[in-house]
């Protein structure tokens, strides 16, 4: 039996915490959240902007120690945002800052119709691990709709009974 964590950042609207608690609901495995040392404050549109440019320097922004050992883990699932077509630069740190050779990663990635190479660029950071059952989750971009689930219930459903079948 492989032992799970679902490891994600959400920001927003909470569109991919929601994800990582449903996936953790049903297969009990271990969660937790990457969060920022410092806050992002300001209108959604000072963090859009922020975090663009966060992207586009390659930022890394310090995160809060998770306070779970990585290495009581064979399947780590890791849950982000797309923030300008690539994962949030918070996810980044966490990838760059923990080793996942011989690991199994579930990449999930949620957007509002930029899926952008969120994925790949997580699989690169990922060196030594294996990848199985990523998925992109899509929600509206729509002003006062953002956590309107706009993939299907069934395919998350779908993708999280595939996710608990690697641990049985």
């Amino acid at each position: 039996m492989s032992k799970m964590l679902i490891v994600y950042y959400s920001f927003t609207s909470g569109n991919t915490k929601r994800i990582a608690e449903q996936l953790q609901n049903f297969t009990g495995a271990d969660i937790a959240e990457i969060e920022t040392i410092v806050p992002y404050t300001g209108s959604y549109e000072d963090i859009v902007s922020q975090g663009q440019d966060e992207v586009q320097s390659g930022y890394m922004p310090e995160i809060k120690p998770l306070g779970v050992d990585l290495t009581e883990y064979d399947t780590i699932a890791i849950g982000t945002p797309t923030w300008w077509y690539t994962m949030a630069p918070a996810v980044l740190t966490f990838l760059r800052e923990n080793n996942f050779n011989g690991k199994t990663v579930i990449p999930f990635m949620t957007n509002a119709g930029w899926a952008g190479h969120v994925i790949k660029d997580i699989k690169k950071e990922c060196e030594g691990a294996t990848f199985a059952k990523e998925i992109e989750i899509r929600f509206s971009a729509n002003d006062g709709e953002r956590d309107r689930m706009m993939t299907p219930e069934k395919t998350v459903a779908d993708w999280i009974e595939q996710v608990k079948a690697l641990t049985v």
